[in-house]
């Protein structure tokens, strides 16, 4: 059998409830050995302090990587740069991942660029520094409003209901759109985001989109809204390679859940 690893040892540091099962359903399509290492949430959502002894920050997902000669491990963070990582040193059995960059005969000169290839940058950045960040504000807003003790949430109430409607709100609606758009102008008629073939992108996107299909899709004013993101999010959970990944945490923790 082929060393997909290339004589290294790879370990994910997985977290619950994280970007991290984006990386292991990387890891799974790319058929690459890894070892995994999972923590649990503490009490007050945070990732626990030994992630701290891997990474400075203590996030998760950290990938280390142990090359064959080298004095010590690399380490990897960003769920973005670790996934373009590991596309660059072991995705050349896997080119559909990242898409096909120029138009033939247009290489190297300015807009040669296939649409593919454009989707796949945009969305690689897309994720992490829009999409996930209002997912996050909206969930810590609904902390705020159901948290405090019985008799302090009138109030919590209020100040929560108040920044949905003059910041979140809107804000969600307008992702929510502008992603049924994106689907719906797919290169090939789709059916991922960037065409007719999964891309790293996909992958990366897999965490806050099902995790939205479970909960912002869900509400009452946004149920039947958009249908393709929720086709989609279905659509990418059906995939051999995030199954086995979620199959795996199973086998492991005992119960796998996608939610935020």
């Amino acid at each position: 059998m082929a060393d997909n690893n290339q004589g290294c040892k790879i370990t994910l540091y997985w977290l619950e409830q994280s970007r991290s099962q984006s990386i292991m359903w990387l890891l799974e399509e790319l058929q690459l050995t890894y070892e995994l290492k999972t923590f649990k949430r503490r009490a007050d959502k945070l990732a626990p302090a030994e992630l701290k002894e891997v990474h400075p920050l203590g996030k998760s997902p950290v990938v280390t990587i142990e090359v064959p000669g080298s004095d010590k491990p690399m380490v990897l963070a960003e769920s973005g740069a670790i996934i373009e990582y590991l596309c660059d040193y072991f995705g050349k059995d896997h080119p559909t991942l990242v898409p096909e960059r120029y138009v033939a005969g247009r290489e190297g000169q300015v807009g040669g660029e296939r649409e593919e290839w454009m989707r796949y940058r945009y969305f690689m950045h897309y994720t992490e520094g829009s999409f996930m960040p209002i997912l996050v504000m909206t969930l810590i807003n609904d902390t705020v409003r159901k948290s405090p003790p019985f008799f302090l949430r009138p109030i919590t109430g209020i100040v929560a209901s108040q920044v949905d409607s003059a910041f979140l709100a809107r804000n969600v609606e307008g992702n929510l759109s502008f992603l049924e758009s994106q689907l719906k102008t797919a290169p090939d008629g789709g059916p991922f985001i960037c065409g007719k073939d999964l891309t790293a992108a996909d992958i990366l996107m897999s965490f806050p989109v099902i995790a939205a299909s479970g909960r912002v899709l869900q509400d009452n004013k946004n149920q039947g809204k958009y249908p393709l993101l929720a086709g989609y999010a279905k659509r990418l959970q059906e995939i051999e390679g995030y199954k086995k990944a979620a199959a795996k945490i199973e086998a492991l923790e005992g119960h796998f859940s996608a939610s935020m």
